[in-house]
């Protein structure tokens, strides 16, 4: 080799160590910055707010804008986590939204948003609604602007690869400069984002993906050019072409690819009514649906949107709330009942009062936790996001030194080649993707199927639970007493033949106890007065009502003395009951409360009333129980009815008449064991156990506060949904697990094989070009396989 060859390699050579030093003397990653993330467990990328948070805790949501691949997001994340102020940062590559928690003492937006521009990217602060607008556009201009350059691209790069490929242009020949030159544009032009990209992560002393291509091609561009100019006999200016055109194939691909993951939230979005039929000084009139105010009422026809929620107040309806419950039969709507904005209206028309609109409606706290949940961290990642930290110096690190093997053993033209394959196949991105392209997925899918999924560690741990803990009433039953049995005269055996003065047919026994328990608020009254309202009994308007607390009421029906309660309350006023104990013995024993019926002071029959048990809760048990999982059943209630209940749907363990406050110790004992417990309910006095749990099921219908302590919210209430979260958690571990996979071993096979190890064995020495090419292929095998997810089904139940 000549002195010029020595010179040209102990330049490049300086450079890339000089990049190489420059990066390890700065702050690379979390766990290179000396932080102790134990202590700080935010900066760790915890999933929960820190208890101990400065009260000066604001949160701002930030649109991104120029990201490129996962690992321009990392640099970001690195940036804004080294910043004093920023408590916590949640940032999605798919969504391209950032939520940053910082202290408005310590720092302020405007900085946020310079410190991303000084890397070369955009950001802007936005409201939920602007997000997604801003996203969906985001997505459109990034596609738009890299089908432009990939065809300019790939028309200069044809010519560069006939001169050098074809006719075996080399210098001193003339023709190299029109190689250069169309190479120039390709390089300055068609793949500036990524030197600018690539500068500003320098600048910053940050690390990402354009990093590796800007120095891999600029490496091969200044070669070239310098060997062009002194008429040494090698140059690499397709080489540089190439890996631009493919870069830029890969991106366009991936990008196309990458629009899909958000499908999900963006149906949703699209499920909004435009506008709403308010009736307005007596008059109908269609107003935006941003004008809609709680209070206003508002008509719906059929096949129409409902556009708000609210409470129906006149007319009856069947409403199919499929999108929101997953439910396929319409839910009957009557005066009083509660209906959802955005869900259809099928039959009849009603009209209803707005009780929640804009952004309290359910459809954009759906909306709202969906995004929560993409924006966060699944603990699986993090160990992606520790290997991406180190990557570049790493890979970069492996380049020199395949630099220098080859230059000392080989030559210089095989020493270039070596170093610009190894930065240009070395692949954070695919590391970077693994596994929030599939949270997104998987998240997007639990919407779609009526389960809402507060975070990403939450879909991770479900996927891990072994042990699933139901509440009971209102969890495994409807959580509302109805009637189940009514025994009259003739189904005791008695003749009312001989008995025509006494003897009550089952109806009017039901028609006289509804009569009586009409003027009664208590839950079991008014589910005598439901059923024989149901059955279309007309009721009499009972005279000289009496209640007895605990025990029932009496007053006076048609003309006829109504006594309706317990056993005792019959005997303490001198009826005679013994006729009735046994099948007052057996309806008790299956856990029904029963009512004694007495006409004229004589006991004539028996109303049983208990809380039913819902129709695919007993089918969803046996589910879990096939999938390897231990139920168990916890309630407040009598231990006979609760033996009563989980004999019914199939659960083996049950804890009864615990108390409110006993519940959360329960699951903690179960924890202790060494159990992974998912507590499902409903229920104020659930709220302690869901939170103890390693992972907290609300049911949709229970109260806000047990909403708000899940970690997962089942819309439509059914303990099917438990099921499809568990399913769909194994379903997206799986393909994370799949997914890096795919990212490591490209990586741990790729990057020493173009380091040139096979050479000795093989005389294989990868050209940078397929090198490129791999590199594009592993990043789009990743998106393509998280995008799988979005055919996942949900078990029948």
């Amino acid at each position: 080799m000549t002195a010029i060859d020595y010179a040209v390699a102990a330049g490049g050579a300086a450079l890339i160590a000089f990049i190489l030093v420059y990066f390890l003397g700065g702050n690379v990653g979390a766990p290179m910055m000396g932080r102790d993330l134990k202590s700080r467990p935010i900066i760790g990328g915890a999933d929960k707010p820190n208890a101990n948070a400065s009260p000066l805790r604001q949160e701002v949501t930030l649109a991104l804008g120029g990201l490129h691949c996962p690992s321009c997001l990392l640099a970001i994340e690195r940036n804004w986590k080294r910043t004093p102020g920023v408590l916590d940062v949640n940032a999605n590559f798919d969504t391209a939204r950032a939520v940053v928690a910082y202290d408005p003492n310590a720092t302020s937006v405007d900085t946020l948003v310079k410190q991303v521009e000084k890397l070369g990217y955009t950001a802007a602060p936005v409201s939920d609604e602007a997000g997604d607008a801003h996203a969906g556009r985001e997505t459109e201009d990034e596609v738009a602007y890299l089908r432009v350059r990939l065809i300019g691209s790939v028309v200069l790069t044809v010519p560069v690869l006939v001169l050098a490929m074809g006719m075996r242009v080399m210098p001193p020949s003339p023709l190299v400069w029109v190689e250069f030159a169309l190479t120039g544009i390709v390089l300055f032009w068609a793949g500036w984002r990524i030197l600018r990209g690539a500068w500003g992560a320098i600048a910053n002393r940050a690390s990402d993906m354009n990093v590796l291509i800007a120095t891999g091609t600029l490496a091969a561009f200044v070669y070239s050019t310098i060997a062009a100019a002194l008429a040494i006999p090698h140059v690499y200016f397709e080489t540089a072409a190439v890996i631009i055109t493919l870069i830029l194939t890969g991106r366009l691909l991936e990008a196309r690819a990458r629009s899909h993951t958000s499908d999900a939230i963006r149906k949703l979005i699209g499920l909004q009514a435009r506008t709403a039929r308010v009736i307005r000084d007596g008059q109908e009139i269609d107003v935006p649906i941003e004008e809609v105010r709680v209070g206003d009422l508002a008509r719906v026809r059929p096949g129409e949107k409902i556009p708000v929620d609210g409470v129906v107040r006149e007319g009856t309806s069947a409403v199919d709330e499929s999108m929101i419950t997953g439910e396929s039969i319409p839910a009957d709507k009557q005066p009083g009942d509660q209906v959802i904005g955005a869900t259809i209206n099928r039959t009849g028309s009603f009209t209803f009062e707005a009780t929640r609109v804009g952004s309290d409606t359910m459809l954009a706290q759906i909306v709202r936790m969906v995004r929560q949940a993409q924006a966060s961290k699944a603990p699986i990642q993090r160990l992606a996001d520790v290997v991406a930290g180190y990557f570049v110096p790493v890979v970069v690190s492996i380049a020199v030194a395949a630099f220098v093997v080859w230059f000392v053993f080989g030559s210089l033209s095989a020493a270039v080649t070596s170093a610009v394959a190894v930065l240009i196949i070395a692949c954070p991105c695919a590391l970077g993707l693994a596994t929030p392209t599939s949270i997104t997925v998987g998240t997007g899918k639990g919407a779609e199927n009526g389960v809402l999924i507060r975070s990403a560690g939450a879909l991770e741990t479900a996927g891990k639970v072994t042990t699933v803990v139901l509440d009971k009433t209102g969890t495994i039953t409807r959580g509302q007493p109805s009637l189940t049995d009514t025994v009259a005269d003739e189904m005791l055996g008695r003749d009312l033949k001989s008995r025509p003065s006494i003897g009550v047919p089952a109806d009017d026994l039901l028609r006289f106890a509804a009569s009586c328990e009409r003027a009664s608020e208590h839950p079991i009254a008014q589910a005598v007065v439901r059923a024989a309202e149901d059955r279309g009994l007309a009721l009499d308007e009972p005279v000289g009502f009496e209640a007895f607390p605990g025990g029932g009421v009496r007053a006076t029906v048609a003309g006829k003395i109504i006594l309706a309660g317990t056993a005792k309350l019959m005997r303490d006023n001198g009826i005679d009951t013994s006729a009735l104990d046994s099948r007052i013995e057996a309806l008790e024993g299956g856990g029904k409360t029963v009512v004694v019926v007495s006409v004229d002071g004589e006991a004539s029959g028996l109303l049983a009333v208990a809380d039913t048990v819902k129709p695919g809760s007993k089918a969803a048990i046996e589910r879990l129980k096939r999938m390897g999982i231990e139920v168990v059943m916890i309630t407040g209630d009598n231990a006979r009815t609760a033996r009563a209940v989980a004999s019914e749907v199939g659960i083996d363990e049950v804890f009864s008449e615990v108390l409110p406050g006993e519940k959360a110790a329960r699951v903690r004992q179960l924890r202790e064991q060494g159990k992974i417990t998912a507590m499902v309910g409903d229920g104020i006095n659930d709220a302690p156990a869901l939170v103890e749990s390693d992972l907290g099921i609300a049911m949709g219908a229970g109260t806000d506060i047990a909403i708000e302590s899940a970690d997962i919210t089942l819309i439509g209430g059914e303990l099917g949904g438990v099921v499809t979260a568990i399913e769909l958690s194994r379903a997206t571990l799986a393909n994370i697990k799949q997914n890096l996979f795919f990212a490591f071993i490209y990586n741990a096979l790729g990057v020493p094989i173009a380091a040139g190890v096979l050479y000795p064995l093989l005389h294989l020495q990868l050209n940078p070009m397929i090198a490129a090419a791999a590199m594009a292929a592993s990043s789009l095998s990743v998106v393509s396989n998280a995008l799988r997810l979005r055919g996942f089904n949900a078990s029948a139940i």
